[in-house]
């Protein structure tokens, strides 16, 4: 235990609480035992050692990662019983998809130790929610996504603005202190902005390298795939990487990658809940995941970005950002006249030039442009619903 301890005091020296998410002040950390779960590299564990470092006891406290080698001759219950033996209140154990049993062994904790209380992450959406299950009555469970535009000028500008509800964005109320021309600063965050590492030199690869994991090793892992089914993951996500936004046509996929229809939904649905695709459904049932696919897109516009091999067509980068960041707080559905369907209102989604005539039959449509500074009326600037969250 001394080496994990040596590890998570390092880690915890290393950790810059200049900008910290939006998650850090939404998580209810004082929940006995809490699980935090989101794609590969939007910045969970930075999340957790500032929490540790700005509000806990660093004596009372532990920080540890479920693939470190401790963990080939120890269990977690073992860990858990020595923490708190010496003193331990808080135990942080990040990666907790990468130990066989882990929701087993999170319950025994929880059901032995109940002064100790227990945070863990997972990149693996997938893994995470299939354990999560069992432990529906014991923890709470808080989902994390990228950068919003706020967060992006706050981290890369210093940019210090507050959070606004859609409703105040609707009405026009959306400030940026200190910036007149927000467009050339979107348009940097459109291309790079959604993941914490952007500002990386190896920001392209480390990616593309996310990407292959999650397809890779996340998905195959958790539906018991072979490395054959991962291949054709990789292939299919070729074949929506050059498409986007498209409506799937599960047959014809299926034949491209030679597999079954049924297939070739589930891979579908395991890429979205793994945060590298977005489904966009429509309001059949009035519930989230239930509809019919409308479209599909890529989860945000840096993997738009980063991963079609030609400038992304921009009808379809307006669409991604606004789907992505709508999302965070929101139901969004496909509108049966226009983009997208949101409470009760309905949002056109495209340039400045564009006009009325799709949402002149609705009592409560909205014209969302690019390449506009200031909105009016029903005329909303697209930039701004990057200040939800």
């Amino acid at each position: 235990m001394e080496k994990l301890k040596a590890h998570y005091h390092k880690l915890l020296r290393n950790t810059n609480v200049d900008f910290r998410r939006y998650m850090l002040a939404v998580v209810g950390w004082k929940s006995r035992m809490l699980g935090l779960t989101g794609p590969r590299g939007v910045g969970k564990t930075t999340l957790v050692l500032q929490h540790i470092k700005l509000n806990l006891p660093i004596d009372e406290t532990l920080y540890v990662t479920a693939d470190d080698f401790y963990f080939a001759s120890h269990s977690l219950l073992d860990l858990a019983d020595e923490f708190e033996k010496q003193g331990g209140k808080t135990l942080f154990i990040d990666e907790i998809h990468r130990y066989r049993e882990w929701s087993r062994e999170l319950k025994l904790i929880y059901d032995y130790h109940p002064r100790l209380k227990v945070v863990f992450t997972g990149s693996s959406i997938l893994d995470i929610n299939r354990g999560a299950a069992d432990l529906s009555r014991r923890a709470a469970m808080y989902q994390m996504q990228g950068l919003s535009f706020r967060e992006f000028l706050a981290m890369t500008k210093g940019v210090k603005a507050q959070q606004f509800s859609l409703q105040e964005v609707i009405d026009h109320k959306v400030e940026i202190p200190g910036v007149e021309h927000p467009l050339p600063l979107f348009g940097e965050y459109l291309k790079r902005g959604y993941y914490p590492f952007m500002q990386d030199e190896d920001y392209a690869m480390r990616l593309q390298q996310i990407v292959s994991q999650t397809l890779e090793v996340d998905i195959p892992q958790y539906a018991d795939m072979n490395a054959a089914t991962g291949r054709k993951l990789k292939q299919l996500m070729a074949v929506i990487s050059q498409s986007v936004p498209f409506k799937p046509k599960f047959s014809s996929i299926a034949s491209i990658l030679g597999v079954s229809r049924n297939s070739v939904a589930d891979y579908f649905l395991h890429i979205e809940e793994a945060g590298l695709i977005g489904q966009l459904r429509n309001a059949a049932g009035g519930i989230k995941g239930v509809g019919k696919i409308d479209k599909v897109f890529l989860d945000n516009t840096s993997l738009l970005y980063c991963l079609t091999s030609e400038q992304p067509n921009i009808g379809n980068v307006r669409e991604t950002f606004f789907f992505n960041q709508l999302r965070s707080k929101h139901d969004i559905f496909a509108s049966p006249v226009s983009d997208f369907q949101v409470e009760g209102m309905t949002f056109e989604v495209g340039g400045k030039r564009k006009k009325q005539k799709q949402i002149q039959s609705v009592d409560k449509g909205f014209i969302v442009k690019d390449d506009v500074e200031f909105g009016y009326s029903n005329i909303i600037p697209l930039w701004q619903f990057g200040f939800l969250y």
